[in-house]
């Protein structure tokens, strides 16, 4: 399964990760349902958490069967699943939503211990963009420095994100999960799409 990607209107294959920022995995559901709807043929992978927990926001199988039915396929949950897509080529981007401070800090320090941390150095080793739509309660903390890491690496975009809640929580961050298709038009043409901080 290889894809060819043409911006625009043609078909693309995107690697459509989640990990386990519950709290944002409706607006997250939102914006993959979106992105599906542009054309963009989806390739649904959860990290362990994602998959496995049951949260006060979704059971762990409705967050599945909601991920399966946006993505018209079954989840990927290993890392021997994703591991192809980087010698075949089988992606045009990879795009985490939403990306935890855990999965910021591993992609930003080279561990790939999770299947979605596998697909994002997958798309890298092919230089194809990979886009993170950030969820974290540290992203102005200890995780800035790992935020600042990727904003300096190459192929790496973001969703805009901003602080969700400055008085009571002012070291969090979130994507603005609406403004993901953009997000993703500009990776695929290089581009970070601005404003980057909102």
């Amino acid at each position: 399964e290889i894809a060819q990607c043409l911006v625009g209107s043609e078909m693309c294959i995107r690697d459509s990760a989640m990990t386990g920022s519950f709290c944002t995995f409706e607006k997250a559901f939102e914006a993959w349902r979106a992105l599906g709807e542009t054309g963009a043929e989806l390739v649904p992978i959860m990290s362990e958490n994602a998959y496995t927990l049951n949260t006060r926001f979704y059971s762990a199988e409705d967050s599945r069967r909601i991920f399966r039915e946006i993505a018209g396929r079954e989840i990927l949950t290993g890392i021997e699943q994703v591991e192809p897509f980087g010698p075949k080529k089988m992606v045009d981007m990879t795009i985490v939503s939403p990306c935890t401070g855990n999965t910021l800090s591993k992609i930003a320090n080279g561990i790939v211990d999770t299947p979605v941390a596998m697909a994002v150095k997958s798309t890298l080793r092919n230089h194809r963009p990979v886009l993170l739509a950030v969820s974290t309660n540290d992203g102005l903390g200890i995780g800035a420095r790992n935020l600042g890491a990727l904003m300096a690496m190459r192929g790496i975009y973001f969703v805009p994100f901003g602080q969700d809640d400055p008085i009571k929580k002012p070291q969090s961050l979130v994507a603005h999960f609406d403004r993901l298709v953009d997000a993703a038009r500009a990776a695929l043409n290089g581009e970070q799409l601005q404003p980057l901080l909102i």
